[in-house]
């Protein structure tokens, strides 16, 4: 079958699913059951894999196929440690008993402070395997699709010793498909050896929208051409990067399309103002992408989009644009999974009633509800009452299941703990994303000839962040023996802060000054206008969004896309010109709110 014909739906990938899963001539059912079947890798492979899957449906009450079409959060850090929010929540003590408890098919992974189940890459590995003992103790013995959303950039779940990734703007500041590859094939490399077998990356969406609140710098571009190239190549890296059971599932997101959002669905229910033809142009060819490179999941988006469905439902929620347009008319034909159900954009409707609605829609998977047990029992009801069929359960039960083998899932669950270290954030892996987010900076301006800085002298570094950012770049620059000070200024500056980083100012001999979101955040907009007064050089950095170059006319302007270690290290080897900057602009920065009037184009990037 060719490389092609292979990404066309679920169908096609199906064959690829028991082909890839044989490497030893065994099917997934023997590599389970220790007995001998046919090699599937024939015509008939699709048949083997279609029969495996429904196979493992066979004999499931009505309760226990709901429950694996759920994915929930867990709170703690061990399987079998006790945290009173399980007890809050599911009225158990573990997360292993959540499982046990609920048979759910799926699990997430978050590091904040309400959900933090992250300590380091044993602690994963250790915690994936104990989740994954829970669900084969459970008396439908399905393994876990366990999750997390570990895009790179801004949204980094797991943090160093693990390997961290530049976000995807910065990857599209690079242009190389080759180095999205590199980025994804390790992410979901390490990943994988810490138990996790899906990624909720990469983001398609195209941040058409500069003052958009929720994407921004988690998207590769606002050009449909280049997001779309980077997004085929993440999911190819993700979905081909080794052997079935070394690889994870990608999950192309935020279906029908998130990047003209002026609100943030995590709180209210944005609204999106195009014609479906420009949602033709703009929005979808990414997703198109990610469904011709052989996506496994395509994740929703709350957001309405009236050319699309004028009723005013969330896409979520809305069987126009999930069956009528990505199912019936893109041919999407593997696992549609919702945003988080807790989210403020999905709640328009009562909670027993979304993810019935979400399932009448054509989704498959429910992503953390927030009263999983009133869920469960609203599906079950709609079934029972004729609203829902099983059928339609079984439908979305059976793609989740192909995912799960697919992946490898159901015969490779468990991680090997003894090979983590050996795996994940290693010097190879560091070195390589490290070379990949070096080619990331942009220089948008060097009016000055300021850059690269021949002898920098003594150097404050300033603006946003806490003690992590300017503390990351100082380090960078004294690991070359420069003399840096860091005095972070935090996200709104009041002026007794601004009057400190001057007086430091006053005693340096060069200022950097870190910002991240210029357009909602006076405070350090003055912070930068302040340290320009000074007569100092001053190099102003956007540390996430580069849109921030349109807010203060500094004379040096770089964009790194991101605030995190890795980022730092790669605008340290500009500012002190080891590296040239190779990074173009992947989107245009409008002079302020004014979108009609563009500062720096689309492909800027000085070089020298």
């Amino acid at each position: 079958m060719s490389r092609t014909s292979a990404r066309r739906g679920l169908s096609a990938a199906v064959a690829t699913i028991a082909s890839t899963a044989m490497v030893s001539g065994v099917s997934p059912a023997a590599a389970v059951s220790g007995s001998p079947q046919a090699d599937p890798r024939t015509p008939n492979a699709e048949a083997v894999a279609l029969a495996e899957a429904r196979t493992r449906m066979l004999g499931m009450s009505l309760e226990q196929k709901i429950a694996q079409l759920f994915v929930v959060s867990v709170w703690g850090t061990a399987a079998d440690d006790p945290h009173p929010t399980n007890r809050a929540e599911y009225g158990v003590d573990t997360p292993a008993e959540v499982i046990e408890k609920f048979g759910v098919g799926g699990v997430i992974y978050f590091n904040n402070s309400s959900t933090d189940n992250v300590e380091n890459p044993r602690q994963m590995a250790a915690f994936s395997n104990g989740l994954q003992r829970a669900a084969v103790r459970h008396n439908t013995r399905l393994p876990l699709i366990i999750s997390i959303d570990q895009e790179g950039g801004n949204v980094t779940r797991l943090e160093s010793p693990a390997t961290e990734f530049p976000a995807s703007m910065a990857v599209g500041a690079g242009r190389s498909t080759e180095d999205a590859k590199t980025v994804a094939r390790i992410n979901g490399r390490e990943l994988r050896a810490m138990g996790i077998n899906q990624n909720f990356a990469p983001v398609a969406d195209v941040n058409s929208n500069p003052l958009n609140p929720v994407i921004g710098a988690r998207s590769f571009s606002s050009r449909p051409e280049l997001a779309g190239r980077m997004v085929a190549a993440e999911v190819e890296g993700y979905q081909e990067g080794g052997r079935f059971h070394q690889t994870v599932s990608s999950s192309a997101k935020h279906f029908p399309g998130h990047g003209d959002a002026a609100t943030d669905s995590h709180h209210v229910l944005p609204e999106i103002d195009r014609t479906e033809a420009e949602w033709r142009a703009i929005d979808l060819p990414p997703f198109q992408a990610a469904i011709d490179a052989g996506v496994d999941s395509i994740m929703t988006a709350h957001i309405t989009v009236p050319s699309l469905d004028p009723s005013g439902v969330p896409a979520t929620l809305s069987k126009p644009i999930l069956t009528g347009i990505l199912r019936e008319e893109l041919g999407y034909r593997g696992v549609i999974v919702t945003d988080s159900l807790g989210m403020g954009g999905a709640h328009v409707f009562p909670p027993e009633e979304i993810p019935v609605m979400a399932l009448e829609a054509g989704v498959d998977q429910l992503l953390m509800p927030p009263d999983l047990p009133l869920a469960l029992t609203a599906v079950k009801n709609a079934v029972e009452s004729g609203r829902l069929s099983e059928r339609r359960i079984d439908e979305s039960l059976l793609r989740i299941l192909l995912l799960k083998l697919k992946r490898g899932i159901l015969t490779h669950p468990f991680a090997d703990e003894k090979k983590v270290d050996r795996i994940v954030g290693t010097p190879e892996h560091v070195a390589a994303i490290q070379e990949v987010t070096d080619r990331t900076p942009t220089v948008l301006r060097n009016d000055a000839g300021l850059l690269p800085v021949e002898n920098p002298g003594n150097v404050l570094v300033t603006g946003h962040g806490d003690a992590r950012s300017p503390g990351w770049l100082a380090d960078a620059l004294a690991k070359r023996g420069v003399g840096a000070t860091p005095l972070p200024t935090g996200s709104n500056p009041d002026q007794a802060t601004v009057d400190q980083a001057v007086t430091a100012a006053d005693a340096a001999d060069l200022v950097v000054v870190l910002t991240n979101n210029l357009s909602g955040r006076e405070r350090q907009r003055a912070l930068v206008e302040a340290l320009l007064a000074t007569g100092k050089p001053v190099v102003a950095v956007a540390s996430q969004i580069p849109y921030d170059a349109g807010f203060v006319d500094a004379p040096t302007w770089v964009a790194t896309y991101g605030w995190r270690a890795n980022h730092l290290e790669a605008l340290t080897k500009v500012l002190l010109g080891e590296r040239a900057p190779t990074g173009k602009l992947p989107v245009d920065i409008p002079a302020g709110d004014d979108p009609n009037t563009i500062l720096y184009p689309y492909d800027t990037g000085l070089a020298w």
